[in-house]
C-alpha cells in the first residue's frame, strides 16, 4: 500500500497536498479506495462551498456502499475535479494523483493532520483493534 510522505493524511482516510498560497488538494488516500471497492460514483461539492473540519466535503458510491469523504481543514471550495466524476475509476487507480477537490484555506487551522509515518502506524493499530 502506498503512503506518499510528502502529504498530510487524517484517521478517516483523506490526504492533503499543500500546493501553496493557503490551496490544498484533498482526495482519499489508497487505503480508503480499497476499502470501498470499485467507485462507481461520486458526488462533489459546489465551487464556492464552505466546509468545516470534518464536515462532509463529498460522498463516493462504490459496488459496495455509499461512503462520505470529510474536510480534514477550514476551507472554500476553488475547484472540484471534474475529471472523478466523469470517472471516479480514477481514484481506484491512481488514489493520491486523483484528487477530489482543492479548497482555500486558514492555515491557521492545521491541527490534527498525521505525516505518513503517523498514517501507516495508525493504520497498523486499526488492523490489530
Amino acid at each position: 500500500m502506498m503512503i506518499p510522505k510528502e502529504l498530510k493524511y487524517t484517521k478517516t482516510h483523506e490526504w492533503i497536498n499543500f500546493k501553496g498560497n493557503n490551496i490544498v488538494e484533498i482526495g482519499i488516500t489508497d487505503h480508503a479506495q480499497e476499502a470501498m471497492g470499485d467507485l462507481v460514483y461520486i458526488d462533489l461539492p459546489k465551487k464556492g462551498d464552505n466546509f468545516k473540519v470534518n464536515e462532509i466535503i463529498a460522498e463516493a458510491e462504490s459496488v459496495k456502499a455509499v461512503s462520505s469523504i470529510f474536510s480534514p481543514v477550514f476551507g472554500t471550495v476553488i475547484e472540484v475535479n471534474a475529471a472523478v466524476y466523469d470517472k471516479p475509476e480514477m481514484i481506484n487507480d491512481s488514489p493520491y494523483e486523483a484528487w477530489i477537490v482543492k479548497l482555500e484555506i486558514n492555515t491557521d487551522v492545521l491541527s490534527g493532520l498525521l505525516n505518513s509515518e503517523e498514517y501507516e502506524k495508525f493504520l497498523e493499530e486499526e488492523k490489530n483493534v
